[in-house]
């Protein structure tokens, strides 16, 4: 593992008098493979928004890829995470086509308009829909997809500028079985290749934990249960408590986990 990626130190935030993040230690590393899991209102997109410097906290410090949230210029920052989630899918014009969603993203823009692209963007925009199993979606407008494919098109876009952090917020959510393994297998096969950014993946279900993923932060009402190693941390003690409700833990051989009440 290299340096260190993300630093979080006894960060709390504060909304109308509500605390959404209590406290929160939590160190990232380069070429970690972090998932945070939780229950609904647990901070998990709290704690994703102040990963990705798109929310400052009320207390405590952060450090993102070496810089200081407060003390440096974010706009200059944000360029190098790459962020997949519901709210930044909402602003994708309905009408573009595939191929521009993945290319507007050398310019951190949405829609594209008369900024001119060399031929590696084009090629690596292409690869990158490829490598997430849409290049027969890429003249296709963004409108007509499924959810499933939405999705896929969304993680190549934040793949494009070549991200040192990726934050993938509830990627698979709103998916049928298919779609979902699906995206749980390309995940899976991203977070094993030692090129690809150090990744932190948010969910509530333990069977979206793609296989290659290596620690998990679990999170109730704002504070941090467990967090470590994926293997010594997700226990069956410790996810009933971060759900507040007995669970049983399985793993398959192919390394893939699931939970269910006891």
């Amino acid at each position: 593992m290299g340096g260190q990626v993300l630093l979080l130190q006894d960060v709390t935030v504060r909304r109308d008098g509500a605390a959404l993040l209590r406290g929160i230690d939590w160190s990232v590393l380069e070429g970690e493979r972090w998932v945070v899991i939780g229950p609904n209102g647990a901070g998990k997109t709290t704690l994703l928004q102040v990963a990705g410097a798109l929310l400052f906290p009320s207390e405590g410090t952060v450090e993102i890829l070496g810089e200081v949230l407060g003390r440096t210029n974010v706009f200059e920052l944000r360029p190098r995470i790459g962020l997949a989630s519901a709210a930044l899918a909402e602003r994708i014009p309905p009408d573009e086509k595939v191929i521009d969603v993945v290319l507007t993203a050398s310019y951190a823009i949405f829609g594209r308009w008369k900024e001119e692209y060399d031929s590696s963007d084009v090629s690596r925009a292409v690869g990158l829909i490829d490598q997430l199993g849409c290049a027969h979606l890429i003249r296709r407008r963004f409108a007509t997809l499924s959810e499933g494919e939405r999705k896929r098109v969304q993680i190549a876009r934040a793949l494009m500028p070549d991200p040192e952090l990726l934050l993938l917020d509830e990627p698979a959510a709103g998916l049928d079985i298919a779609a979902r393994e699906d995206l749980v297998r390309r995940l899976g096969v991203l977070a094993q290749d030692p090129k690809a950014p150090t990744t932190v993946l948010v969910t509530h279900h333990v069977e979206e934990i793609p296989v290659g993923f290596t620690h998990v932060l679990l999170l109730r009402q704002g504070s941090v249960v467990a967090q470590g190693p994926l293997e010594a941390v997700l226990t069956p003690q410790n996810l009933s408590e971060t759900f507040g409700m007995p669970l049983t833990l399985e793993r398959s051989r192919e390394g893939r986990w699931f939970a269910r009440p006891l």
